[in-house]
């Protein structure tokens, strides 16, 4: 059975090993979601700066607080802090269940809540195959930030009530994000103590300075006061380039007959006939002058040439005989 949990309430745990997982629905324009714990003596601070168990601390020194890996679920985004609470030294009265938000604030943020769940079963389940879905949690609280300005929040701890331990859900808020929530506790924030790297802009510190890039090695085969000449490729003249591609083949001169694909081919177009013999009769002139309009009037016999003689006829077309 899960206990649906109200703001200030608590419940009582009989599990030795707790798992807390933060969820949230991820999405554009929606802060990532940073867990984190807190263990805390009787003074409500850190013993020390090792107390506070985040993304670049991952483990307590005892190994008994450890922070895990940030997963994609069908769920949601989850991030997750785990604390063997039957293991943790006498000097530790709580573990505080913390958040930070990057990249806007919690009121950006949808769907968060805490599911708490007995990591001995969440063990067993991944074992049998079932995942770690699988268990039922013991308590989820959803958090809501009271202003929506919140960049870190307390989102429940982990306390201890005679021999056995509970579970209370704040969903207390700080403007100040993970800087003023660590400090609240008792965390020595320095700028470039090594405690973070990739969320330097919530600031807790720098990140760590990058690598000087390794010096060029000289060439022995060349003098030291020798110019070194740098080739370079040759650049093609705007638009004679090919983008990088062959230029194309060239075109051939004639276009290669197509395949009839089982047709008859296409006939030939017909040969233009020779010019007809004229038989004896003389060849017509030819004039290299266009022919001028009439303007309505017939056109006018063209003028009989004088040299014309008609060729040899039969006797019926002989005069007088």
């Amino acid at each position: 059975m899960t206990h649906a949990m109200l703001k200030g309430s608590n419940i009582p745990l009989n599990a030795r090993t707790v798992r807390a997982v933060l969820r949230w629905t991820p999405g554009p324009g929606i802060p990532d979601v940073d867990a984190s714990a807190l263990l805390l003596g009787d003074g409500g601070r850190v013993r020390s700066d090792e107390d506070f168990v985040f993304y670049n601390q991952p483990r307590h020194p005892s190994g008994l607080v450890r922070h895990l890996l940030k997963k994609r679920q069908l769920e949601g985004m989850t991030d997750t802090v785990e604390a063997e609470l039957g293991a943790l030294d006498a000097s530790v009265a709580r573990v505080v269940i913390a958040a930070s938000a990057d990249g806007g604030p919690f009121g950006l943020v949808r769907d968060l809540c805490v599911l708490l769940y007995d990591a001995e079963q969440v063990s067993a389940a991944v074992a049998g195959g079932t995942g770690a879905a699988g268990p039922t949690p013991l308590a989820r609280f959803d958090v809501q930030p009271e202003t929506g300005d919140e960049t870190a929040m307390l989102c429940g701890e982990l306390y201890r009530r005679g021999d056995g331990w509970k579970f209370r859900a704040l969903g207390q808020g700080y403007a100040s994000g993970l800087v003023g929530l660590a400090t609240e506790f008792g965390i020595t924030v320095e700028e470039g103590d090594g405690t973070d790297g990739a969320r330097d802009a919530d600031g807790v510190s720098a990140s760590p300075e990058a690598p000087a890039a390794p010096e060029p090695v000289p060439d022995p085969a060349v003098p030291a006061d020798e110019p070194v000449t740098v080739a370079t490729s040759p650049v093609a003249a705007p638009g004679t380039g090919h983008g990088g591609y062959p230029p194309p083949p060239p075109m051939p001169p004639v276009i290669p007959p197509q395949p009839s694909y089982g047709y008859p081919p296409y006939p030939s177009a017909p040969a233009v006939p020779a010019a007809q013999p004229a038989y004896g009769y003389p060849q017509q002139h030819q004039s290299n002058h266009s022919p001028q309009p009439s303007y309505g009037y017939p056109p006018q016999r063209p003028v009989p040439d004088p040299a014309f003689r008609l060729p040899p006829q039969g006797p019926q077309f002989q005069p007088g005989r």
